[in-house]
């Protein structure tokens, strides 16, 4: 099961598209891999992440996912996201995804940013 990193209603309204879902239907059709795309979902408005440090990033989306409905997560998930840069946001979205049933998450990423600190 294919499962994109939701965005907050308030900012998919502003952007008009979430990123992580279009890339997680691409790739959901390239490989015939289900997708579900309404069950993890962001209850809170976070600030984004970029500026913020790895603790203040950790602070940001803690509680901010969850999962909604009657259908569980697939024993194996594939989370998808855009980029990933500390890793706060997919590990959040995966402890919740295995607190719903989840028994192995995996994170697939179009791209990895390396932070300043490292570079």
């Amino acid at each position: 099961m294919l499962i994109p990193v939701p965005l907050h209603n308030l900012r998919m309204i502003k952007r008009g598209f979430n990123q992580s879902c279009e890339l997680t239907n691409y790739v959901s059709k390239a490989l015939d891999i289900p997708m579900l795309t309404t069950a993890l979902r962001r209850h809170r408005n976070t600030k984004a992440q970029s500026g913020l440090s790895r603790k203040q990033r950790m602070k940001n989306v803690r509680g901010a996912f969850y999962w909604h409905g009657s259908i569980k997560p697939a024993h194996h998930v594939a989370l998808i996201d855009d980029v990933m840069t500390t890793g706060t946001t997919v590990t959040e979205c995966a402890r919740v995804l295995k607190k719903a049933g989840a028994k192995r998450v995996d994170v697939w990423l179009a791209a990895r940013a390396i932070p300043a600190h490292q570079q």
